[in-house]
């Protein structure tokens, strides 16, 4: 399901009952599209996400962690010069729309009480969170300004007036109440898929998923006032369900009609942060780490490029003899070679003296076109050398920037920083934070994740290659028991305990994979191995060690488990 007109008013609902009354003690825009506003109620802190992001779009209540940038953005400071210590007073949903409008009230600089409504839009690619003054609604500031160039029909820039999208002249179905045209729609389209359609065409705020659940309940009795009054009333009494198949949907009721798994949340807010965590956060990695994605890729290219003209050089290093054979024969045969010549057959007596034409340089006596060859003989030899050298970095470097990509696609956002760090220490990023040239602080590197065992034991993840080193080869004792994936990239991953269970390495070991690029394979190698017998060349670059001594186990990662060991740690 999507966050449609109906699902908005299920969420109104819900908001309405956690968050009204309560006081803004924080707000934070930590990705350019999201803002979050902490709200005391009920002497609890409520996150309150509202997002405008064109994929994700959604107003709840969010227990993701978040990283805020080191400076906030302008529309982040504007909230909090309005809002900083309002209260919330009531939350309205626009008829069915998906439109949410928070009404705040706020003392000014003279201490008289100020109206001022937040208002989010949810409408994919046009989603918007926008501050009006509650008094005259001119719009203070949006998160996404749309000027004339950008759209005819409004414009949202500081000091407009708000005006509301485009209304669509539908029915809203909570004010529903003419059975008799509802008895000629169901009766009009007796196939159920075709009337789930005439639904969407008819009320507003009806999804796909949303209007097909309704034509089931319309087609499951002939009491159809009923049927729809029930449907609709799940929205103000909603049990958060998910519908567990290939592709998951989202609903704030229990379907009908549905063969996959069903799974149920405590509240819509908690459905919605299990449903978008993987794709919000993939989403926001792209978008903050856009720059480390392009370095990565440039730097990949560029050796897989150098790999080419390494190989061709190494091919044309095969026919080094040639020049050895040709050098040889001109030695001996010197007395039959004249000046000036350019070109001469000789008898070659590595090939039962066959002859073999030989080109020569006229400048050159007979005696320094022999020394020519041997000396393109000896460089092409020493050249072998040296290529093979050279492939051996550029397959190193190759494999690196692989695991750097690996690990962005893997990171959260908060882990970008470390690898951010990492790049500008090898030089493959610019530091534009340090260009004054003024000494920079030691970057801090951020800590593992911590999961525990189920009996309890604690394993340490780490999530960059700079979390690897210090966990491998700083933080874990000796005695200590390190995972990783066998030839995959992945995670250094540590067993807090000198002799762990089997069942402990195993857990262990599915984070290991959970954590790699093999997270969507089933039978995943992981080596575990004592940390002593870990060691990290000297010179090598970040994240990488060798071993030896070490077991294998086969394990298929699981979100479920991972999800499980990760809430034993919070226990």
């Amino acid at each position: 399901m999507s966050f449609d007109g109906s699902f908005t008013h299920a969420m109104v609902t819900e908001l309405s009952a956690q968050l009204t009354g309560g006081r803004i003690s924080k707000i934070n825009q930590p990705y350019p599209n999201e803002i979050i506003i902490t709200i005391r109620s009920n002497r609890k802190s409520y996150p309150l996400l509202l997002s405008a992001n064109p994929s994700y779009a959604r107003a709840q209540v969010t227990a993701i962690p978040y990283v805020n940038p080191p400076v906030p953005t302008n529309f982040n400071m504007t909230l909090r010069k309005y809002l900083s210590g309002s209260v919330l007073t009531n939350i309205t949903q626009s008829n069915n729309d998906r439109v949410i409008q928070f009404h705040f009230t706020v003392r000014n600089e003279i201490g008289d009480l100020k109206s001022m409504v937040l208002i989010i839009e949810i409408m994919a690619r046009h989603s918007n969170v926008i501050l009006v003054d509650g008094s005259d609604r001119r719009i203070i500031d949006a998160i996404k300004r749309i000027g004339p160039d950008k759209s005819r029909y409004r414009t949202i820039l500081p000091g407009d007036e708000y005006v509301n999208p485009p209304k669509q002249d539908l029915i809203d179905p909570f004010q529903f109440n003419d059975w008799n045209q509802l008895s000629e729609l169901v009766t009009t389209f007796p196939n159920r898929d075709v009337l789930a359609g005439s639904l969407q065409k008819t009320f507003q705020g009806l999804g796909r998923d949303t209007a097909a659940q309704l034509a089931r309940f319309l087609h499951a009795s002939n009491a159809l006032d009923q049927q729809f009054k029930t449907f609709f009333n799940q929205f103000d009494h909603p049990v958060p369900t998910m519908i567990d198949a290939k592709k998951p949907i989202f609903l704030p009721f229990k379907p009908i009609g549905i063969d996959a798994p069903l799974k149920q949340y405590e509240s819509l807010s908690l459905l919605l942060d299990h449903y978008y965590q993987t794709k919000a956060q993939r989403d926001r990695v792209r978008e903050q780490g856009g720059v480390l994605i392009k370095v990565t890729k440039n730097e990949l290219k560029k050796n897989r490029n150098k790999i080419k003209k390494l190989e061709q050089t190494l091919a044309d290093t095969k026919h080094a003899d040639d020049y050895r054979i040709r050098g040889e024969v001109l030695t001996t045969y010197l007395n039959q070679v004249h000046n000036g010549s350019t070109t001469i057959e000789l008898p070659n007596f590595y090939d039962n003296n066959a002859p073999i034409k030989i080109s020569l340089s006229p400048e050159k006596s007979p005696s320094q076109n022999a020394q020519w060859y041997f000396k393109q003989y000896q460089k092409k030899k020493n050249a072998i050398k040296f290529v093979h050298h050279q492939l051996d970095l550029t397959n190193a470097d190759i494999d690196y920037f692989d695991n750097i990509l690996s690990q962005i696609e893997l990171a959260a956002p908060s882990n970008l920083v470390d690898i951010k760090a990492e790049l500008q220490q090898g030089g493959y990023l610019r530091d534009h934070e340090h260009q004054n040239k003024k000494k920079a602080l030691r970057q801090k590197i951020s800590q593992p994740e911590q999961f525990k065992a189920s009996d309890g034991t604690v394993i340490l993840v780490g999530k960059n290659n700079l979390q690897n080193d210090r966990l491998t080869t700083k933080t874990a004792d000796k005695r200590d028991t390190w995972l990783h994936t066998q030839k995959i990239h992945g995670s250094h991953v540590i067993i807090r305990s000198f002799d762990p269970s089997d069942q402990t390495i195993t857990e262990a070991a599915i984070l290991a994979a959970y954590f790699s690029k093999g997270r969507d394979s089933a039978n995943v190698p992981v080596d575990y191995v004592q940390v002593r017998h870990v060691k990290k060349p000297h010179g090598a670059k970040p994240g990488f060690v060798i071993y030896e001594g070490q077991n294998t186990i086969y394990v298929t990662p699981t979100k479920a488990m991972v999800d499980q060991l990760r809430a034993n740690n919070d226990q």
